[in-house]
């Protein structure tokens, strides 16, 4: 009798109790915010920050000559704060949003400008095509926005090693905020974005395989560079005088900085705590010692003695390289990608740029714009399919997708870094004058010194 009633009040209340629950017409909007989830990508915010203030700045610092050290540190300061503002005012909404008609795989639309639409706690059900509609909504939207500001930071500040002790500083702020619009957040709707035409695939091939931006970051910043420094020209003395890094130490210790901040770039990535945060942890630790011992060794066998500045772009090589696969590759796979990444950007940085005759100061093109496509390249050979779910597996399919994904990113980038950096010299020119390369940039444009 007892159980009876129980069973007739149960029915009675069950109107009541459905009518208290939501409705939704696609069922992974209802995915709840993680905690676990949501600290670890607000560490790696964090981290991936770390990366360029102090990180790159200290990296490049170090390798410059004294006369312009505080340039240097003052370009990586206010690319992060310029870049910041374009990101929050249109760069999001470009690259992250899902686009409208026929744009849609190009370009994102500006239902975010000024990030509007980004309130409370919980992640808009507006976004759910976001990285599939899966992962990104365990965490809050802004917390999303904010790791993805931290990468648009870094990529236009790679570029400025390129041109190190000679472009104006005005030039370079107004490149920087068009660079970000106009080549950083299109490449990364194409590449990460769901209705992105790289990511979706064309062509009868898979997605792009880009884990944590090799094309999107580092390719796309690696031939900016070298655009920038053609056009740029060589600074005075290259080749004649000799022009040593005046500080090492700071450079090591940037270098250190990039590899512990590299584990929110390419963990973070996966925007969850997971295994596969787990792994592509893994990886990249593996990958990048690799690569600091296979351009050292290089080094050694070339020049007779392994060096400090060897070994710490080897591991920036290594670092870069395994950005795009660490999502996709195991262990095994992730040592040969970081040997390639060492001993090919050893050659690019030395024999490869001297062949040529350009004059890339720190190297961007040589670490980032090689170490990307050979990182790149290789996630289409060692993809291990269930790191994925079986979307993105090495072969000859995944291998040519990787190949049209780095060709679009290398005459993209490289024609818009040319067109703006023509508009600016036409305008307000690019380079300092003879004198103030001579004097250094710390008094000539900031009126400081090192003492």
């Amino acid at each position: 009798m007892k159980s009876s009633r129980l069973k007739t009040g149960a029915l009675a209340l069950l109107p009541l109790l459905m009518s208290a629950v939501p409705a939704f017409a696609d069922p992974v909007v209802a995915t709840k915010i993680d905690s676990g989830d949501t600290a670890w990508m607000l560490t790696s915010v964090a981290l991936v920050l770390m990366m360029t203030i102090p990180g790159l700045a200290l990296f490049y610092a170090g390798m410059v000559r004294k006369k312009n050290i505080l340039a240097t540190l003052m370009q990586a300061f206010a690319i992060t704060c310029l870049v910041t503002i374009t990101w929050t005012v249109i760069g999001y909404s470009l690259a992250f949003t899902a686009g409208t008609g026929a744009s849609a795989p190009y370009i994102g639309d500006l239902s975010r400008l000024m990030l509007n639409g980004i309130i409370g706690p919980k992640f808009d059900p507006k976004m759910s095509f976001l990285l599939g509609g899966t992962v990104a909504q365990t965490i809050p939207e802004s917390v999303f926005m904010m790791f993805q500001m931290t990468f648009a930071i870094i990529t236009p500040a790679l570029i400025a090693g390129a041109f190190a002790d000679r472009m104006k500083f005005s030039a370079m702020c107004v490149f920087m905020v068009g660079w970000s619009i106009l080549s950083y957040s299109p490449i990364a709707h194409w590449v990460w974005a769901p209705t992105g035409w790289l990511g979706a695939g064309v062509f009868g091939l898979p997605g792009a395989a880009d884990f944590a931006g090799g094309t999107v970051v580092h390719i796309n910043a690696g031939i900016a560079g070298l655009v920038a420094c053609l056009l740029l020209g060589k600074r005075i003395g290259y080749g004649t005088e000799n022009m040593p890094p005046y500080n090492l130490s700071l450079a090591l210790i940037g270098a250190s900085l990039l590899w512990v901040g590299w584990f929110g770039f390419n963990a973070g990535s996966a925007v969850a705590s997971d295994g596969r945060a787990g792994m592509a942890m893994t990886v990249t630790q593996v990958a990048t010692a690799a690569a600091a011992l296979g351009w050292m060794f290089a080094e050694w066998l070339t020049h007779g003695k392994p060096t400090v500045l060897g070994i710490i772009s080897g591991a920036v090589a290594g670092l870069v390289a395994i950005t795009p696969a660490s999502g996709f590759v195991l262990p095994g796979a992730s040592i040969i990608i970081g040997v390639a990444a060492g001993v090919g950007c050893f050659l690019a940085a030395t024999k490869m740029k001297a062949f040529f005759g350009y004059d890339d100061s720190l190297d961007t093109f040589g670490v980032h714009g090689i170490g990307g496509i050979i990182g790149a390249l290789l996630t289409g050979i060692f993809a291990y399919g269930p790191l994925s779910g079986g979307a993105n597996v090495g072969g000859l399919k995944q291998f040519e997708a990787q190949c049209l994904a780095v060709c679009v990113t290398l005459v993209w980038s490289g024609l818009v870094s040319f067109v703006l950096l023509k508009v600016i010299d036409l305008v307000i020119g690019i380079r300092v004058t003879e004198e103030q390369e001579r004097m250094g940039l710390d008094e000539a444009l900031h009126g400081e010194s090192m003492g």
